[in-house]
């Protein structure tokens, strides 16, 4: 049993990361102090003023733990990650995970190359963005290589140079073939050059160039290539118009402002490079009741910062935050540069924070009621099932589901909803080991089992690997299974959950004769749902998702080749084997049925591969 009062006396006076867990120790908190022992005490004292939030959050907290740093800047990068990974309900979270391209020009290279990227690396190539339009990315890349004939294949020149044919995109004449030594490198070392001109552009040249070669095209009355250069030179002045002059001095900065509304935040970042406005994009967050505007832009700031590739020299921010000093330090650490966070009181650089913050405003206004559509889908239909059902908290969901063609290559699938809305990162394919033939319950219980068995692995080492920032992908249960099928798939999920001891609710998506969902089995009952409520359009949709990943799965064992890449995941079996085997048996199911004796016997075998080949099957 945690006993609050006793843990609170063993605090350390140190920095560290604390975590509040309630009673069904779900992490529900996460924050960093320079002294542990003085932060976490004050969440129980209760003469202090600890806000409307903070009030709520103390009444769910069952047990804390907390994890010491060597300092506060170590804490502040545990505590982002923490936050990340868990996504606790009493934290400001950041809803939006985004990533943004950027233009990338190989320059360390012989032979440059003009690329979009989503990573920026330490490897000496020149970076452009990021861009918050990747369409708009795509036609400025798009523009270069036909302006310049920029290469984009991964060749190694000059080393290649004549191995190969020049590609498509020689013909089209969007690259000079470099690779066939068609252009020298010096005339090549140009074309990058203007190329890296336009990009930070620098426009004028080239759209004079462009003009007289539309003119002298004309003159000769080569309509062709005059009605080429002219689409060339609009498309120039498109990309051109979208780059604005925000300020003179030429630096790289993030222009960051809020709106909130009590309970729900947008953030508005205007990201400018090399003095022009590139780009913008807005961010909506969870916000608490009473939240004030440093706090929620303190909690942005480090999560948005935490994942973002690209930091620029100076974050304009309309307003002080607590951490603004340790802040500062850890982006200089990132960007190996000093990075500054800077409140503009007067000037240009103050009239852009307030144009960030009206558009935040706007798309606050003009988003809520889209807000609040999304979370009647997501949320709001959670909690309509979860009524249904007559449970509560549900926010995590995995749906199972099992796809064969008379029981060849027999495949499950694990797909996974958190507050209504599809984690894909969470989706899981099981190749069916143990069964043979079509068995969907023998399977689906194989598939459950490996699943769950799984988690209980991995968490067994959860508080070592929680040290580390990383957490096993397994080890998180659901509040709720969903199988696709009535009584016997519910029987068989139970089943499995009794095996191994846990305890978690299990539902069943009942379909009629048209395979149309029409009810949930739970508890030995059918429950009928409104077939026009939100709460059964997201049944459906879990249930089309799981059935969806399990055929794409399945198609893609379906070649010969790829069923054959099944033996390649058996240590031992390499191409030479892998053939003999399959010349030898023919099928899988053989394999699988064949003893020791048998599959040493085939060529190029030995007993110990065999021994291999059938533990792995059995």
């Amino acid at each position: 049993m945690f006993d609050i009062e006793e843990e609170l006396k063993k605090l350390p006076a140190k920095p560290g990361v604390y975590l509040m867990h309630d009673e069904k120790d779900a992490i529900i908190y996460v924050g960093k102090a320079i002294s542990l022992k003085n932060r976490v005490r004050q969440y129980f004292q209760s003469s202090r003023n600890k806000g409307v939030k903070i009030e709520q959050m103390v009444t769910h907290i069952a047990r804390f733990e907390y994890i010491i740093t060597d300092s506060e800047l170590e804490a502040l990068v545990l505590e982002c990650n923490l936050i990340k990974e868990h996504r606790p309900k009493y934290n400001t979270m950041l809803m939006d995970d985004k990533t943004y391209p950027y233009i990338k020009v190989t320059v360390n290279e012989e032979y440059p190359r003009v690329l979009i990227t989503r990573q920026l690396k330490k490897d000496k190539g020149k970076y452009y963005g990021p861009f918050t339009s990747a369409g708009a990315v795509k036609d400025t890349t798009d523009l270069i290589h036909k302006l310049y004939q920029i290469r984009t294949c991964s060749r190694n020149l000059p080393r290649d140079v004549g191995k190969d044919r020049p590609c498509l995109n020689y013909h089209i004449k969007q690259c000079a073939a470099p690779c066939q030594g068609y252009i020298s490198k010096e005339e090549y070392g140009k074309n990058v050059g203007k190329a890296l001109d336009f990009l930070n552009g620098n426009y004028g040249p080239l759209l004079k160039e462009l003009e007289e070669k539309m003119k002298a095209a004309s003159d000769a009355m080569e309509f062709e290539k005059a009605i080429e250069y002219r689409e060339l030179l609009n498309s120039v002045r498109k990309v051109a118009q979208k780059q604005k002059i925000t300020h003179s001095d030429m630096e790289d900065k993030d222009i960051i402002a809020l709106a909130s509304d009590g309970e729900d935040a947008v953030v508005q970042v205007f990201f400018v490079r090399d003095g022009r406005l590139i780009g913008r994009d807005h961010f909506y967050l969870r916000i608490s009741e009473g939240e004030q505007t440093g706090e929620i832009l303190n909690s942005f700031l480090k999560q948005f910062y935490a994942g973002t590739p690209y930091i620029p020299r100076e974050l304009m921010i309309e307003e002080e935050v607590e951490d603004r000093e340790l802040i500062e330090q850890w982006l200089t650490a990132r960007k190996g540069h000093r990075v500054y966070l800077r409140v503009p009181k007067i000037g240009t650089k103050e009239k852009l924070v307030e144009l960030a913050k009206k558009n935040a405003a706007l798309v606050l206004s003009q988003d809520r009621e889209k807000i609040k559509r999304e979370e009647g889908r997501t949320i709001g239909a959670m909690k309509e099932i979860a009524g249904l059902l007559g449970l509560s908290g549900i926010s995590r969901v995995e749906a199972f589901d099992i796809s064969n063609t008379n029981g060849f290559e027999s495949v499950g699938s694990m797909v996974v909803y958190e507050k209504g809305k599809p984690k894909r990162s969470d989706y899981r394919k099981f190749r069916i080991r143990w069964v043979k033939g079509p068995d969907d319950y023998a399977s689906m219980y194989e598939v459950l089992t490996r699943r769950f068995l799984h988690g209980l692995e991995e968490g067994k080492e959860l508080k070592e690997k929680q040290l580390s920032g990383e957490l096993g992908s397994f080890t998180k249960f659901p509040d709720l299974l969903m199988m696709d099928g009535g009584q016997g798939q519910v029987n068989i999920a139970l089943k499995v959950l009794e095996e191994l001891g846990l305890s978690i609710p299990v539902c069943g998506m009942v379909k009629d004769d048209n395979h149309r969902t029409r009810g949930l089995y739970f508890n030995n009952e059918e429950l009928p749902i409104d077939r026009n409520s939100e709460g059964f359009r997201l049944i459906t949709r879990i249930q089309d998702e799981a059935h969806r990943f399990a055929i794409e799965y399945h198609r893609s064992l379906r070649s010969k080749e790829q069923v054959h890449s099944v033996l390649d995941d058996i240590e031992g079996i390499g191409p030479s084997r892998r053939k003999a085997l399959m010349k030898r048996f023919q099928s899988l199911d053989a394999i699988r049925e064949a003893d020791v004796e048998t599959l040493a016997a085939v060529p190029s075998m030995n007993r110990g591969a065999a021994e291999k080949v059938y533990a792995f099957f059995h």
